[in-house]
């Protein structure tokens, strides 16, 4: 394992977080406060509870969610296909280090810019509502493995992306609204029949219900069918990633 490379990568693309912190830090951190003071004080006034949590506690690891999710494939997206633009990427093909070394120093970078910026969030959440997370561990546990999951989406999405349109192209028009309508503001038990039945084909769902269960104990699906749907989630994105650099699919000139 090639460490040097992998902490190289890593170092740079930190580098860079911290040098755009008012885009990368406050502008999530802002826009989130937002939604607690629409949505948790506004709307959460007008309804008593859900699931016996108070609206306002519930909506937090929803809120948590949709910006570790959005900011994981945003940054590994970014990040990757930045050096495919100005054409650096063959001078990191070209070097001795195989493409999980890369993988590692990419996706672990956006993870890890993606859990400080939930982090903080988490923290800013207990200015405006009272908050009790009942399993430290596995709330923990969901917020890395989402982190490291959605990394590896963006990962995937900066290879294909032709351009800085289609860079935005995927989480404005797809995982988005995939997040909103996955249980974001709301438990799906709320929902008719029929579209409780068309969210579980949601694969958000799993994981804003994994990682609600972990603060107050109440889940829209098992916490066993949660894991199991972000470990195969992951499974299939590390499958396509070795795919691309087995093929070369989108880095070759």
């Amino acid at each position: 394992m090639n460490w040097t490379a992998i902490k190289a990568i890593y170092a740079f693309e930190m580098a860079r977080f911290f040098r755009t912190i008012t885009q990368s830090i406050i502008s999530p951190v802002l826009s989130t406060s937002l939604y607690f003071v629409v949505f948790g004080a506004a709307i959460g006034s007008r309804i008593d509870e859900v699931e016996g949590v108070s609206y306002g506690a519930f909506i937090v690891p929803g809120l948590i969610m949709l910006s570790v999710i959005t900011q994981s494939i945003s940054n590994a997206s970014f990040g990757i296909y930045f050096p495919k633009f100005i054409g650096t990427v063959y001078e990191l093909l070209s070097a001795p280090i195989n493409f999980f070394e890369i993988v590692i120093g990419y996706v672990g970078a956006a993870a890890t810019k993606a859990l400080f910026i939930g982090t903080i969030i988490l923290i800013t959440a207990f200015f405006f509502v009272d908050i009790t997370i009942q399993h430290p561990i596995a709330m923990v546990a969901f917020l890395i493995l989402t982190c490291i999951s959605f990394a590896l989406m963006g990962f995937i999405i900066g290879i294909w992306a032709g351009n800085f349109e289609q860079l935005q192209l995927v989480p404005l028009l797809i995982v988005t609204p995939l997040v909103f309508l996955g249980g974001s503001f709301y438990s799906i038990s709320m929902l008719p029949p029929v579209w409780q039945v068309i969210s579980h084909f949601n694969p958000v769902v799993y994981l804003i219900s994994g990682f609600r269960w972990a603060f107050f104990g109440t889940a829209d699906v098992p916490i066993l069918t949660s894991l199991a749907a972000i470990a195969l989630f992951t499974a299939l994105c590390l499958g396509v990633i070795w795919w691309i650099f087995r093929t070369g699919w989108r880095l070759r000139a």
